[in-house]
């Protein structure tokens, strides 16, 4: 007789296939196409440069025993020190929130966005505090591509901020500023990080959309439900980004060093060596959930209800023992992993019934998302 395994101590094997998505992410070489609203070409040549670049160098070192025996070694000094420098910044969450840049401002209006009284008035002072939401939002209501209830048949652009929420609307807002914001926490303009921002991003929209749709259906709150799924991956975008950072500083004055000593081989050793994504994977997995809660904990959000939902969903408990929103953004999580492992040909049909059932999807719920558009956001 088959034992369910619904709900209970979370399996070896949910696990298992969970972590799978995150290799598949960070580590997985496949190139992720543009998210809406993603203008990147120059950096997506770039990355394919260097990508070029590197696998000519290896095929080269590789068949020269003495500069291969060069490259392991300064490859493994230069992964060693960048992951020396991540991790003693991942052990004290002050340092990570002061490097990330993050302010009270951006995460206040993400809880603004959840009270169903909101005034676009209350919003509108924020916003125009940070200057690339402001930006962001500038720029998508003049879009060509903009669907908003802007002026028909005009080349004026709109620059006031007070118009440009107007046209746009609260309920879109509630969409799209939880989004600009994930996305600015993101690398950016990183050659070495591109594939996996558009990776996690497309991740995050995903697990957002189901997220959105499961609350909908069980009468439960979609802005909370949306906004927490994207905020899952809020410490994961940090802790990307930061490495990312930390990387190109020594990469980059590494290459420096070996381009004025003269030093060919060495140079090209450094040239050669891959962002330490597997490194990173595991950092992401130690640290990300918790960091998830103490960061918004150090901006003074602890009660938050977005603080509380990311709180509970690491403290691991049983899935049913889950709060109802903590259970929304968990199964949207699933749903999510499992859709994106099956675009890859990563998860096989027996996996796939183990998650489900884990996080007792209904017949119902299964129904609503498999009908869901999860490339683009349903804006109003």
């Amino acid at each position: 007789m088959a034992i369910s395994i619904a709900g209970g101590v979370r399996p070896g094997k949910v696990i298992e296939i969970e972590r799978r998505l995150y290799k598949q992410l960070i580590v997985g070489k496949h190139k992720a196409n543009a998210m809406p609203y993603e203008l990147s070409v120059e950096l997506e040549q770039s990355a394919n440069k260097l990508d070029i670049e590197r696998q000519a160098l290896k095929v080269r070192l590789e068949k020269q025993a003495k500069e291969k025996n060069v490259f392991l070694e300064v490859s493994a000094q230069l992964t060693h020190t960048v992951n020396h420098a991540i991790e003693h910044q991942l052990a004290h969450p002050q340092m990570v929130l002061e490097a990330s840049g993050i302010s009270e401002s951006q995460i206040l209006l993400l809880d603004l966005l959840l009270h169903s009284d909101l005034n676009i008035n209350r919003l509108r002072p924020i916003i125009e505090s940070i200057s690339w939401l402001s930006r962001d939002l500038i720029n998508l209501i003049n879009s060509p591509a903009s669907g908003h209830r802007r002026p028909k048949h005009t080349d004026v652009q709109v620059t006031d901020i007070k118009l440009v929420l107007n046209y746009i609307g609260i309920e879109n807002l509630r969409l799209l500023i939880p989004y600009f914001c994930l996305r600015h926490w993101l690398p950016s303009g990183n050659a070495n990080l591109l594939w996996i921002t558009r990776k996690l991003r497309r991740y995050s929209m995903v697990s957002a959309i189901a997220a959105q749709t499961l609350a909908e259906l069980h009468n439960e709150a979609p802005s909370l439900a949306y906004s927490c799924a994207l905020m899952y991956q809020f410490s994961t975008s940090i802790i990307l980004s930061q490495s990312g950072h930390m990387f190109d500083n020594t990469w980059g004055t590494w290459l420096r060093e070996a381009s004025h000593s003269g030093e060919k081989q060495v140079y090209d050793a450094i040239m050669a060596t891959d962002f330490p994504a597997q490194a990173v994977l595991d950092q992401v997995i130690q640290h990300s959930h918790r960091l998830n809660w103490q960061l918004l904990t150090l901006l003074k959000f602890e009660d938050s209800p977005i603080t509380l939902v990311l709180k509970e969903l690491d403290h691991d408990y049983h899935f049913t023992e889950l709060s109802a929103d903590a259970a929304i953004v968990a199964k949207a999580s699933c749903y999510a992993k499992v859709l994106l492992l099956e675009e890859q040909q990563q998860i096989d049909p027996q996996e796939k019934r183990i998650m489900f059932d884990y996080y007792q999807f209904s017949d119902q719920e299964l129904i609503r998302l498999k009908g869901q558009n999860f490339r683009k956001l349903d804006l109003l």
